[in-house]
């Protein structure tokens, strides 16, 4: 019973409290963690995809991202990596050659791995993004702290490689929840999806280099945000011939940092 009459007691005061404090304190309350998995529904005609119909809630969060401009003739590039198998630094190249820039979202084990490649990333003028110490399921984790490790840890591993961490985040096969995203929020993360992915991370199934070009084009659309997985061999080679050709029909390659 007494601790029932101070639990009330505490609710009554509370907004007294909130009043007379010179500066308010804000409660942190984190969602719920079911767990999604990110996908889109591609379109034919050139226009942006519906994505993720039954999470309409991400329309609540400033710090998602998931396309650009509706209007604009812009994309951007982004690519994941939990190893390097001898394509990032042929992406990197041609990134360099074109002039375009990249996002690269990397976990921890390419970071301790690839401590050479996280710094070209960065003094490339490319953006190198949060993806977990250990390719985590970030939904999973209800406990903040133990969250917190995955994000801060990495930070740790990639500023003793000498690079140069972001607070841009993807989730790790892009399942996420909402408590996921609060506390993204709490940790001052820009959480990352995409409107554009393929299967391209099988390095023993690798698309064929006319297939993948083709369907790159067929879906591109104003403000899409590629996935590409920086394993791919064909990824290394048809990317040139991509950004070209994209330039040719008057889109431009722009900076995740432009979003927000």
């Amino acid at each position: 019973m007494k601790q029932t009459v101070r639990r009330v007691s505490l609710y009554i005061l509370l907004p007294v409290m909130l009043v007379t404090l010179p500066f308010a304190v804000r409660v942190f309350a984190a969602g719920d963690g079911t767990p999604y998995d990110w996908y889109f529904k591609p379109k034919s005609d050139h226009t942006q995809p519906e994505v993720l119909p039954e999470a309409a809630f991400l329309g609540d969060y400033k710090n998602v991202l998931y396309l650009g401009p509706a209007e604009e003739k812009a994309l951007y590039l982004t690519f994941d990596a939990g190893y390097d198998n001898g394509n990032t630094a042929k992406i990197l190249d041609v990134l360099k050659e074109k002039n375009a820039p990249g996002a690269f979202f990397v976990d921890g084990n390419f970071v301790k791995s690839n401590p050479d490649l996280v710094k070209r990333i960065g003094g490339e003028g490319h953006l190198l993004g949060n993806h977990s110490l250990s390719h985590a399921d970030m939904s999973s984790l209800a406990d903040f702290e133990k969250y917190k490790e995955q994000i801060t840890g990495w930070e740790d591993l990639v500023t003793k490689a000498g690079g140069a961490p972001t607070k841009y985040f993807r989730f790790p096969c892009g399942r996420f929840s909402k408590r996921a995203l609060d506390y993204n929020e709490k940790l001052g993360l820009k959480s990352v999806f995409w409107s554009f992915a393929y299967y391209d991370w099988d390095i023993s199934q690798q698309p064929g280099r006319t297939a993948a070009l083709n369907k790159m084009v067929e879906r591109t659309h104003n403000g899409e945000i590629l996935l590409l997985h920086a394993v791919s061999s064909t990824n290394a080679d048809i990317l040139g011939e991509y950004i070209d050709k994209m330039r040719a029909l008057g889109y431009r390659f722009g900076a995740l940092t432009e979003l927000a």
